[in-house]
């Protein structure tokens, strides 16, 4: 993981619909309206989370340009500053609003099931097998987030959790 958030930072990432916003954001640059049509949004309260996530450095607006009726419209790109950061507070509950971003975006999958692949595994791990395991993970996510997009290549989404299994717990 890299640097704790800042306080900002934190609650800008606090919110599912933000966390969807970065999403839809990561391969192109779109406007506030195109933002909202894509994740089903009102285009005002979408406007307000754009905002926050400029401010705090996880958008980066893009040259104007001109809208089919003429309109000055600001497409908006996502940064990547999010994946550089340390979201996690200790002694803390995890933020939420991963898990809910990652259920809304899922409700809107129309593919095949074996498009989709949903994985559940438990574990029984010393501490210092834990520590390996998320390391190993986080290496495997960071070589695909450092490679780039493959040209022609399908977007895909990514999920992991790794949490204490309290109901296997004696």
């Amino acid at each position: 993981m890299g640097r704790p958030a800042s306080e900002a930072e934190a609650r800008a990432l606090a919110s599912a619909v933000r966390l969807r916003i970065l999403r839809v954001c990561l391969d192109e640059a779109l406007t506030n309206k195109e933002i909202a049509e894509r994740l089903g949004l009102n285009p005002a309260s979408t406007l307000h989370h754009v905002r926050r996530l400029v401010a705090a450095g996880f958008l980066a607006p893009q040259p104007e340009r001109r809208g089919a009726r003429g309109a000055r419209e600001v497409p908006y790109r996502a940064t990547g500053k999010s994946w550089t950061l340390d979201v996690h507070e200790p002694g803390r509950q995890p933020s939420r609003a991963m898990l809910e971003a990652f259920l809304a975006d899922i409700a809107q999958v129309e593919a095949p099931a074996a498009e989709v692949g949903l994985y559940r595994l438990g574990l029984r791990l010393t501490a210092p097998e834990l520590a390996d395991f998320r390391r190993r993970l986080e290496e495997l996510l960071d070589e695909y987030v450092t490679r780039g997009p493959s040209p022609g290549g399908l977007p895909y989404s990514v999920f992991v959790a790794v949490h204490p299994d309290a109901s296997r717990r004696p």
